[in-house]
């Protein structure tokens, strides 16, 4: 008897049908991987995902009838009992919409013109419950809204609930992963080792009652924590 894991069910969701050939060619290939389905918009992906329970939705924004985000919300936003994960798929001339869609629930998001090794890497690190929050793209993002990510007043006291909650080397870990570092990249700068940033990143999400890191670095945004101090 094999003790190989089960397959990670994949469900490929984007309006074009070049792209969606290519992701099913690309995932089907891979032997820890199974497309269970495809779906050419929003609404026709909610309920795909409903019925076939993949365990990854690779989900593109703009797509007719029902975006992304608002997919990505219905399948993984508050409320959801059992969500997939979903990843996030987009271009850098839509990338105004990945913030939302973090926020919706996603647990990551990469370039559509990212090699199918990161792809396929992608898929299996939301599989495994981890954030894919790729730095480099991270760093665009914020550097290109910042505006849309300033703290309102209103945040201030979720912002002292933060700083309450977290020692002040968590404090400077949640700001190193808002500024899109690795945990490779913040052991660096912290003179620690990786794992020791692992177990940091695991105390915070535990501490602030958070899904993963995308939504660390959200809330770190939300409250304004990711630059300057409390």
């Amino acid at each position: 008897m094999s003790d190989a894991p089960p397959p990670i069910r994949v469900l490929v969701c984007d309006d074009q049908e070049l792209v969606r050939t290519g992701y099913v060619t690309i995932f089907s290939a891979q032997p820890d991987m199974e497309v269970v389905g495809e779906a050419e918009n929003g609404h026709v992906a909610v309920e795909a995902a409903r019925r076939l329970r993949p365990d990854v939705v690779v989900m593109d924004i703009r797509m007719p009838l029902l975006d992304g985000i608002q997919a990505t919300r219905q399948l993984a936003g508050p409320g959801a009992g059992k969500p997939p994960k979903v990843l996030v798929v987009t271009t850098f001339n839509v990338d105004a919409h990945v913030y939302d869609a973090l926020r919706a629930g996603a647990s990551g998001f990469l370039l559509k013109d990212a090699p199918p090794a990161e792809l396929v890497n992608g898929i299996r690190t939301v599989a495994r419950g981890e954030a894919l929050l790729a730095p480099a793209v991270t760093r665009h993002l914020i550097g290109h809204y910042a505006e849309h990510l300033r703290p309102a007043e209103s945040s201030r006291p979720a912002r002292q609930d933060v700083v309450r909650a977290l020692t002040p080397r968590e404090l400077e870990v949640l700001r190193q992963m808002a500024q899109g570092l690795s945990n490779a990249e913040i052991a660096a700068q912290l003179y620690i080792t990786p794992e020791t940033v692992k177990t940091y990143v695991s105390r915070i999400l535990a501490k602030l009652a958070l899904r993963d890191r995308v939504q660390a670095v959200v809330l770190a945004y939300r409250v304004g924590l990711a630059s300057g101090t409390p």
